[in-house]
């Protein structure tokens, strides 16, 4: 009986052991896979696609305004028992009853027209009036067709100024997009450098903590020997001592790092990912000029302003066009009337509306004119702020094209630091052993080796972190020499 108790312990044991086991999974994990799956999974991703769809449905919809709009309004029915005034022979006034229904229908078909900002329709309705108290009778009233003109003169074509902002917000929109899907890999590899630097921090501490150790042993028995003095031994303890906080600390750092890589990317928490150090980094030389005119063809700065130079306009010919205001307002067409529907259809007579409407301020004190004014200040405060913008945009491109080039030549030094301090500090410890340097310079060779090679990998940081930042300025792939595109309509439908 003891036996399968112990026995079925031992199972359960061996399940709970195997099922931990099974939810931690290794996973090595390369820079370039990082940045495949912050784009394709990352919430910055998400928000970047979702900014992308309203622009693009914005856009949409200003197509939409300049195609013909088809509307169809109905009335069907409606019911009416009131009283309501009336005004007799003798100019008295008395209340008669009113008890009908009413029904009605039109269809109509309107079209911006952009060159000239106005608005032409074709109107076709049917009215049905059937009177329920007295002398009870149908009524049809019938309009066939009718062509209508809305056509403000003078005044601001709000349509051909639309015609030219919208597609060049629209393609800022689209600048922007691809921009911040470059931005998305920069926090990636942000993200990515900050786990590679705490699991390289482990790794150093693990092999520091390691030679304490054995050092500390060596130490001991030298000191029972009388080779070493009771200072070096206690400097050596103290040296295991703080290897172990070291490892403690990096162990730490580690996790957050590690849970903030897989948040970003959208992976499960059971998942130990284990970064891979970058062998190689894309060997390319950017020149300034070349950067500025793709930046300046490409990046959605130049659209933006663009844009704000056309709004700025905009603004001064919108008020200058309140200065007189004139509305055309012109309708032909057939309307006819009849007891019967046949009847309302036949012997149609003209239906024609010819208004011209004006309104001219004689005395406003200098209100709209202020508002001229006004805008034709407001439009040259625009493009001082746009002066300055493109001023810096340009400073702020070359000092990062000098960042990246230099940054090539800092990686190397810091590569052959590290592979320097890596030599020399086990030469120190060889040395160590046989008694021939002090602790305090195998302390400062273990110092200087933990910190080029943090040195080393914070230079390979910032030279991909340079090269993406570029990339999202210029919307250029320097290493294959192509312009960074996507079909945005498949990637807004899927």
């Amino acid at each position: 009986m003891k036996l399968n108790k112990i026995f079925a312990c031992l199972l359960v044991a061996s399940a709970a052991w195997q099922g931990g086991y099974a939810q931690e999974t290794k996973r090595n994990i390369t820079l370039e896979e990082t940045i495949n799956l912050a784009r394709a999974q990352s919430v910055n991703a998400a928000v970047a696609l979702n900014e992308l769809k309203a622009a693009y449905w914005e856009y949409r919809t200003f197509r939409a305004d300049l195609l013909p709009e088809v509307n169809f309004s109905a009335k069907l029915p409606g019911y009416y028992k009131s009283y309501s005034p009336y005004q007799l022979d003798d100019g008295s006034y008395t209340f008669v009853r009113n008890n009908y229904m009413q029904m009605n229908g039109e269809l109509s078909i309107s079209q911006n027209i952009w060159f000239t900002g106005g608005t032409l329709s074709l109107n076709t309705s049917l009215d049905f009036l059937k009177q329920l108290e007295g002398d009870k009778y149908n009524r049809f009233m019938s309009i066939p067709i009718a062509l209508t003109l809305n056509q403000p003169i003078f005044g601001v074509n709000h349509i051909k100024w639309s015609r030219r902002i919208e597609p060049v917000r629209y393609e800022e929109a689209k600048a922007a997009f691809l921009s911040a899907t470059e931005q998305v890999a920069m926090t990636a590899i942000n993200h990515f450098f900050n786990l590679l630097m705490s699991k390289e921090s482990v790794n150093v501490a693990k092999q520091n903590l390691a030679n304490a150790e054995k050092l500390y042993e060596v130490a001991l028995a030298k000191r029972q020997m009388g080779q070493i003095s009771e200072n070096d031994l206690l400097q050596l303890e103290l040296n295991k001592l703080n290897a172990q906080s070291t490892l403690t600390d990096s162990e730490s750092s580690l996790k957050n790092n590690m849970f903030q890589l897989r948040s970003f990317l959208a992976l499960d928490e059971s998942e130990d990912l284990e970064p891979v150090l970058p062998g190689t980094v894309p060997e390319v030389m950017v020149h300034y000029d070349d950067a500025l005119d793709k930046a300046l063809s490409n990046n959605s700065f130049a659209k933006n302003i663009r844009r704000r130079q056309l709004e700025a306009d905009y603004e001064v010919a919108r008020a200058k066009g309140n200065l007189r205001q004139i509305t055309l307002f012109a309708q032909v067409g057939y309307t006819g009337t009849a007891d019967n529907f046949d009847m309302a259809y036949s012997g149609l007579k003209d239906n024609q509306i010819v208004e011209v409407g004006f309104k001219i301020p004689i005395l406003d004190w200098g209100k709209r004119r202020g508002q001229v004014k006004v805008a034709e200040s407001n439009r040259e405060v625009v493009e001082n702020r746009l002066r300055q913008e493109t001023m810096d945009f340009n400073q702020n491109l070359f000092i990062l094209v000098e960042r990246f080039n230099n940054q090539r030549a800092q990686l190397n030094i810091a590569d052959m630091a590290d592979q320097i301090a890596q030599k020399r500090y086990n030469t120190n410890v060889e040395t160590f052993m046989i008694g021939k340097i002090s602790t305090l310079d195998l302390n400062d060779s273990q110092a200087k080796k933990d910190e080029s090679r943090r040195d080393y990998i914070n230079e390979l940081f910032y030279y991909w972190y340079y090269y993406y930042q570029l990339r999202s300025v210029t919307l250029w792939d320097f290493d294959s020499s192509t312009s960074i595109d996507a079909d945005i309509e498949s990637i807004i439908k899927h």
